[in-house]
């Protein structure tokens, strides 16, 4: 039973809160405090309620799931667990998640992983039906990380950075989209398929591939912190990321789950930490 509860709360996942993270480099270069018990309590609350949504979605999906190859193998699904009890799981991780968010010290982080929950909500219950819409509730997400981020920093996040994560958190729905077409699913599992054809995604990837790059551009050439003479310093790994990843997704038909093609990927993950080096070294930290 244990070891159920803890597959229906997919640990895996909390990889994506790495976008909450994302405004620390940033913040801390402008001059921020960071308080780290209340950062890592704030962080921690979230983790509980992505789980809490997995949990609550394994529970609501699960007919639907028994369709999918590799979603037929989660706990509610394969009835290793009942719903009520993948619906009960889902209450008491909330609560906890409001609890640790609370002790963190910042109403706000509440309100933002409220919204989180209550967006959610609104995705199982109508809006992954609605082409275009579901996509952008699933990159809803992702913006929701990087503003908690800010909140538990006490710092507003710029316009650039909600356009940069916006597009690229676009980019990684329309993805995800598209490897449910790759897997030959219909609208017997996923009623939204029938809205979307490859060529419209792909299509759709690049232009948010496009934004992704020229807002972080944008972005590198206006943040104050940037340190002169090293404003791009980050832009190559960046521009590289999005251009493999969207190799992966077009010619290996990867992309169903982010977490599973990053953590796959050695070159991403390499990347991914030359891109911290790089922020850090072009905001002048340590």
């Amino acid at each position: 039973m244990i070891l159920q509860l803890i597959r229906l709360s997919r640990p895996r996942h909390w990889v994506k809160n790495a976008f909450v993270l994302m405004p620390l480099p940033f913040a801390m270069a402008s001059g921020a405090e960071v308080d780290w018990l209340s950062f890592a309590l704030g962080l921690a609350g979230f983790c509980l309620a992505n789980s809490a949504v997995y949990a609550f979605n394994d529970a609501h999906d699960a007919e639907r799931d028994r369709l999918h190859p590799a979603k037929r193998d989660r706990p509610v699904a394969a009835g290793q667990l009942s719903a009520g009890a993948a619906r009960l799981w889902s209450a008491a991780l909330l609560v906890a998640s409001l609890g640790l968010t609370s002790l963190a010290g910042h109403p706000a982080a509440i309100v933002v992983t409220a919204v989180y929950v209550v967006l959610n909500l609104g995705y199982n219950f109508g809006g992954k039906h609605v082409p275009v819409l579901d996509v952008f509730l699933l990159a809803s997400y992702y913006l929701l990380r990087v503003s908690l981020g800010c909140v538990l920093v006490d710092v507003i996040p710029s316009n650039w950075l909600l356009l940069c994560t916006g597009a690229l958190a676009l980019f990684l729905s329309l993805a995800k989209r598209r490897a449910d077409l790759v897997l030959g699913l219909d609208a017997e599992h996923r009623p939204v398929l029938d809205g979307y054809t490859r060529i419209f995604l792909d299509q759709a990837m690049v232009i948010s591939a496009g934004t992704t790059l020229i807002a972080y551009a944008l972005y590198c050439l206006e943040a104050e912190v940037m340190l002169p003479g090293r404003e791009f310093a980050s832009l190559p790994l960046v521009v590289f990321v999005v251009l493999e990843y969207l190799r992966l997704v077009q010619v290996r038909d990867a992309g169903g789950s982010p977490v599973d093609l990053v953590l796959r990927s050695p070159v991403l993950l390499g990347c991914g930490l030359a891109w911290v080096v790089a922020v850090s070294w072009s905001i002048g930290l340590p």
